[in-house]
């Protein structure tokens, strides 16, 4: 391997040991500047031990937010593999977002699930979303899970599944407290 990607996941020599994640993060987020066309920059912040967020802004940062964020996702997995080939030993959630874009479309889909859940609840029949990525699928099921009069699970195959959001019965609740109550603590 030679060139960007060599260097990124080539063999490590003893000279060029990565000293920490954020200067690992910083060195390929440059080599991506080098060899994109895209006109950006970047704010790297470690919020702790194990959370980086990743601030991307700049003249191109509409095209990291083109197509629901599918760009800010790939650069967002391909840090993380970085990262994981470089230090094996670091367990660091890497965030990448641009201009609060994550944010907004997390609301955006918990007020989709609030209007779903409310039909479900109202007449008391399954109401499902349609496919969704699994980060999508995790928000969502993280939101429902906060009001006990619902539940959700994940339905389908592949990468892309729909949610099945439906009430729950009054039996349901009584098994699950009594299935709680008998769990050891």
């Amino acid at each position: 391997m030679s060139g960007f990607f060599g260097k990124l996941f080539g063999k490590n020599s003893s000279d060029e040991k990565p000293s920490d994640t954020k200067s690992v993060i910083e060195d390929c987020l440059e080599g991506l500047k080098a060899t994109s066309e895209l006109v950006f920059d970047y704010d790297v912040v470690a919020e702790g031990e194990d959370n980086i967020n990743v601030e991307i802004h700049g003249a191109d940062e509409e095209i990291f937010r083109a197509r629901e964020g599918q760009l800010l996702d790939a650069i967002q997995l391909f840090l993380t593999r970085v990262v994981q080939h470089r230090l094996p030993e670091s367990h660091v959630s890497i965030r990448v977002d641009n201009a609060g874009f994550r944010d907004q479309a997390n609301q955006e889909l918990t007020d989709l699930a609030e209007k779903l859940k409310n039909v479900a609840l109202e007449k008391g029949k399954a109401v499902y979303f349609g496919g969704l990525t699994p980060r999508d699928r995790k928000v969502i099921h993280q939101y429902l899970a906060e009001d006990g009069r619902v539940r959700s699970r994940s339905v389908g195959e592949g990468f892309f599944k729909k949610i099945k959001i439906y009430a729950v019965r009054a039996e349901d609740t009584v098994d699950h407290e009594l299935s709680a109550e008998r769990s050891p603590q």
